[in-house]
């Protein structure tokens, strides 16, 4: 079963720098985890991002690896508090919730 990870934030101000520095991590986190990743802002607020991280087939290891990348690379000082929610396809949810 693979997982997808959804990462919301606001930021102060979106510019190109803030923008490059997200794809780098996202392309780090698709070479190290074999995950794909997507980078969305709000159609009405173009202040809140969205990053998407999907096939995630172990969420412990990529969680770690995330946090890790995110130090590195700075990513908590260019952005607001980030918000993580977890997916997983719906015909491999537990049928008892």
């Amino acid at each position: 079963m693979t997982h997808s990870l959804y990462l919301y934030y606001q930021v102060a101000v979106p510019d190109a720098r803030l923008r490059q520095t997200v794809q780098a991590l996202q392309q780090e986190l698709c070479t190290r985890c074999g995950v794909s990743a997507r980078l969305l802002c709000r159609r009405d607020d173009p202040a809140t991002w969205m990053e998407v991280y999907e096939g995630i087939a172990d969420d412990a290891a990529f969680a770690a690896t995330l946090a890790e990348a995110e130090q590195r690379h700075g990513i908590a000082a260019l952005s607001g508090p980030r918000h993580a929610e977890w997916f997983q396809p719906l015909d491999e949810a537990d049928p008892a919730s």
